[in-house]
C-alpha cells in the first residue's frame, strides 16, 4: 500500500492528532499540509489569516440588504424581508444596510475596518452543499473534480523533505490551527492528509503521552508504523508549543466576549486570539458555525428580525467584534486579518416555510485594520418578476477573493499554478498591487450606453497603451456565452457595438478585458 493510501486509512493513530482545549479539538497541522504550507511564507511577513465557515448557506439578502431594491424585495419574500425601519445604516452606502441583530459588525464597518464583497459566489452552481462546499476548498470549476486543496498547491512543494527535520529551532510551531475535530478538504495534500481527529483529551495523552512503544515489526506494515509515530512525535511537540502559546496569554483581554458556552463561535475565535497573543506564529486559523441551511423558520412568524437566522447573525456579528477587540487590545491588529464565507447563498423569493431554499452568490465580510473600507461591487437588482427559485446573480468569483488574499495579503505571486486560472485581483486590502486597484476602480472607463438593452449598445472603453482586448459576454451566473470583440486596440477610447440578436431579456455581464487585466459590467436585456 502507498504510504499516502495507508495514512488516509491508518485512523485517529495518524498524522497530527488534535487535543482538547477549552472544550474544543485544536488540530496543529503539519508543515506539509495545505495550510501549513501558506503559512510558511506568510510567516516571512507576519500576517494572520482567520478563516469563519458559515455552514449551509447564508441568506445574503436579509444579512447585508439591498435598501434600492426594497419594493421588489418585499414583494418577494415579504414574510422574511427584514422591516426597512431596523436595518442598520452603514456609512457611505445610504443604498445598503445590515441585518438588525450585526450590531458590532456595523461599529466595525463605520470604524473602516471592514470590506463587504458583493455578490459572491462561482458559475454554474451546484446547490449541493457537500459538492458546493468542496468547489470552495479546491478552488475548482464547477465541472472539475480535484482532490487537493487550493492553498495546498501553493505551497506544497515547499517542504518536500517534511517529516524529517520538522519542527526545528526555525520553525518551531505549527503554520495552521483548526479549531473543530472535522478537517476540511482545503486541507488535503497529494500525499495524505494532515489532521486526524481526536474525541477527547484522555485519547490524546494516551495516544502521545505512554512511556512504552511496542516495537514495530521489520515488515512493510512496521515501516508505515515507525513513519506514523515519526509524526505523532511531531504532534506532541506542536502541542507543547500551542499549550505555551495559550498559557502565555491566560486571559482574553476584550470585555465583549459573551459568557462562555453561549455563542459556539466567539468561544472558538476566544482560542485563537489567546494563541495569536500568546505569540504563537501560526498563520492560518479555520473556525465554523453551522445552522445557516433556513429552508423552513428562517424567521420568527410576523417578526422577520427575529428567530434563528436572527440568531446566528447575531452570533456572527458579537463574535467578530470581540475577536476583534481582542487583537486590538494585543496589540497585534495590523497583522490580522479574517473572512466569512459559506458554500452558497439562497433563494430571493421566500418559500412557503417561512424560509428560503439553496441559491447563487452571496456577500462575503472581509475584516481588520489592514483592509480597504467599504463596500465592493453593486446591489444585486431584483426583478419584479420571478420564479420561485431565481437566484441573485454571481457578480464576482469567490477565487477573485482567493487571489486577492494570496497576492495582496500573503505576497504570493504563483496564482495561476494555485487557482488553474488568472482571477482579477480585488482592492480588499491596503497596499494591494497598485495595478489592480486601479483596474478594479475602472480606470478603463468601461460603460454601455444604452443599458438596460433593447436592441444595441455600444461598449465604450479607454486604452492607455497598445493592447490586446478581449471583450466576453456571460449569463447571470457568469457562464460564457460569446465573444462580442478581439483584437489589438491602440492608445485611446474606443466603441464597441454589440447587437441583442436573439439574446432573450435578463441580466448578464460583460467583461473588457485589455491585456489580461478585465473589468466586469452587468448588462439588462429587456
Amino acid at each position: 500500500m502507498k504510504r499516502r493510501n495507508f495514512l488516509r486509512t491508518a485512523g485517529a493513530s495518524a498524522a497530527f492528532m488534535p487535543f482538547i482545549h477549552n472544550g474544543f479539538s485544536v488540530n496543529p497541522l503539519s508543515k506539509n499540509s495545505l495550510f501549513g504550507m501558506l503559512g510558511a511564507s506568510a510567516n516571512l511577513s507576519g500576517k494572520v489569516m482567520v478563516f469563519i465557515e458559515l455552514s449551509g448557506g447564508n441568506d445574503g439578502l436579509n444579512t447585508l440588504i439591498p435598501l434600492d431594491q426594497y419594493t421588489y424585495l418585499s414583494s418577494h419574500r415579504g414574510s422574511i424581508l427584514i422591516p426597512e425601519n431596523k436595518v442598520l445604516d452603514l456609512n457611505g452606502a445610504p443604498d445598503t444596510g445590515l441585518h438588525p441583530s450585526m450590531t458590532g459588525l456595523q461599529e466595525m464597518f463605520n470604524n473602516g475596518l471592514m470590506s463587504i464583497v458583493q455578490n459572491v459566489g462561482y458559475p454554474q452552481q451546484d446547490y449541493s452543499h457537500f459538492r458546493s462546499m468542496d468547489i470552495w476548498q479546491t478552488a475548482s470549476d464547477s465541472g472539475q473534480y480535484v482532490d487537493t486543496g487550493w492553498l495546498g498547491r501553493a505551497l506544497q512543494g515547499e517542504y518536500p523533505g517534511f517529516p524529517e527535520g520538522f519542527p526545528n529551532a526555525d520553525s518551531p510551531d505549527p503554520l495552521a490551527i483548526q479549531i473543530g475535530s472535522i478537517l476540511p478538504l482545503a486541507y488535503m495534500g497529494t500525499a495524505f492528509p494532515m489532521g486526524m481527529s481526536l474525541g477527547n483529551a484522555d485519547n490524546f495523552d494516551d495516544a502521545f503521552l505512554s512511556d512504552f512503544v511496542e516495537p514495530a515489526p521489520a515488515t512493510p506494515y512496521g515501516d508505515e508504523l515507525e513513519y506514523i509515530r515519526l509524526v505523532q512525535k511531531q504532534s506532541q511537540e506542536y502541542y507543547e508549543v500551542i499549550k505555551t502559546a495559550a498559557e502565555s496569554q491566560p486571559d482574553n483581554l476584550s470585555p465583549l466576549y459573551p459568557p462562555q458556552y453561549e455563542n459556539y463561535l466567539a468561544d472558538q475565535l476566544r482560542i485563537v486570539a489567546r494563541l495569536i497573543g500568546g505569540g504563537l506564529q501560526t498563520a492560518i486559523y479555520t473556525v465554523s458555525i453551522g445552522g445557516f441551511d433556513t429552508h423552513s423558520e428562517q424567521v420568527e412568524a410576523g417578526t422577520p428580525d427575529q428567530g434563528n437566522h436572527a440568531n446566528l447573525l447575531r452570533r456572527v456579528s458579537e463574535a467578530i467584534a470581540a475577536f476583534q477587540d481582542d487583537i486590538r487590545l494585543m496589540g497585534k491588529e495590523d497583522d490580522v486579518a479574517g473572512m466569512t464565507y459559506s458554500e452558497f447563498g439562497r433563494t430571493i423569493a421566500a418559500n412557503g416555510s417561512i424560509g428560503t431554499d439553496h441559491g447563487a452568490a452571496a456577500p462575503l465580510f472581509v475584516f481588520g485594520k489592514g483592509v480597504n473600507p467599504g463596500i465592493i461591487g453593486e446591489n444585486a437588482q431584483i426583478p419584479s418578476n420571478l420564479n420561485n427559485s431565481a437566484d441573485v446573480p454571481m457578480a464576482h468569483d469567490f477565487r477573485q477573493v482567493y487571489a486577492s488574499v494570496l497576492q495582496d495579503w500573503f505576497g504570493l505571486t504563483n496564482l495561476n499554478d494555485i487557482l488553474f486560472q488568472d482571477f482579477d485581483i480585488l482592492p480588499i486590502f491596503k497596499g494591494a498591487s497598485a495595478a489592480r486597484e486601479e483596474l478594479n476602480r475602472d480606470v478603463f472607463g468601461v460603460s454601455n450606453y444604452p443599458n438596460p438593452v433593447r436592441t444595441s449598445t455600444t461598449i465604450t472603453f479607454t486604452s492607455f497603451s497598445n493592447a490586446y482586448v478581449t471583450i466576453n459576454l456571460m449569463d447571470a451566473q457568469g457562464r460564457f456565452i460569446l465573444k462580442i470583440a478581439e483584437g489589438n486596440y491602440p492608445t485611446g477610447m474606443h466603441q464597441v457595438r454589440f447587437d441583442r440578436s436573439n439574446l432573450p431579456s435578463g441580466t448578464y455581464f460583460y467583461q473588457v478585458k485589455l491585456n489580461g487585466m478585465g473589468v466586469m459590467k452587468k448588462m439588462l436585456v429587456f
